[in-house]
């Protein structure tokens, strides 16, 4: 094979290196012990891209979640049964509602690095064909994976122009996401940090999925 093949035939290796690494950090266990048998319910939802957070719409997330009532979205609305949260790259995250709106310079801005952002918006009540994915946690772990998310954001400032409609925000973040620190990743670092027991490394959507499965079965 000439070095022209073999150029042309490491990118598609590289990807089946990264996706390999992220079933092995998946199946991976952190030293938690976490997780299972609690009176809490917290679902990981699944998208086309990443896993939310929904969070209980109970009186004591949502005063924990007050900046971003007064950001607009509507905590307290009666209709409201959870409140949904994720983590993303700042370009990315705030112009991809679907793959259609993804763009070449925003995707590889997004792999190199990008400053980061967390999404808060309301959802009603799961329907059965929701995809989600149950947590069972108990008070105590469910209020330590509370304080987990809000640290991403601990002086929440919300992003100008930024939201997919009237009922959701984006709120600047710490840390940065790149190719190896995903908006999964942070599932799993914030489940490591509320002593939830789960994988190590999960930057693909099928990678948070694997380690539910292992780790969190219902």
């Amino acid at each position: 094979m000439t070095w022209r093949g073999r150029l042309l035939l490491l990118p598609p290796a590289l990807v089946g290196l990264y996706l390999l690494a992220a079933v092995a950090g998946a199946l991976w266990p952190n030293d938690r012990t976490g997780g299972g048998d609690g009176p809490v319910t917290v679902w990981l939802l699944s998208g086309p891209i990443h896993y939310d957070f929904l969070l209980p719409d109970d009186p004591a997330t949502v005063a924990a979640f007050g900046f971003a009532e007064r950001a607009g979205v509507p905590l307290s609305d009666p209709r409201v049964e959870w409140i949904v949260v994720g983590w993303g790259a700042r370009a990315f995250y705030t112009a991809t509602e679907s793959y259609a709106d993804l763009g070449a310079a925003t995707v590889w801005r997004a792999v190199s690095g990008d400053e980061a952002v967390l999404h808060v918006s309301v959802a009603g009540g799961l329907g059965d064909g929701s995809g989600a994915r149950p947590l069972r946690l108990t008070a105590a772990e469910y209020a330590r994976l509370r304080d987990a998310i809000l640290a991403s954001a601990p002086a929440p400032d919300p992003v100008p122009d930024a939201g997919f409609g009237p009922y959701d925000r984006f709120f600047a973040a710490t840390g940065r996401f790149h190719l190896f620190r995903t908006c999964n990743v942070w599932v799993a670092e914030v489940l490591d940090r509320a002593g939830i027991r789960f994988g190590l490394w999960t930057p693909t959507p099928f990678a948070v999925t694997l380690s539910l499965a292992r780790f969190q079965a219902d």
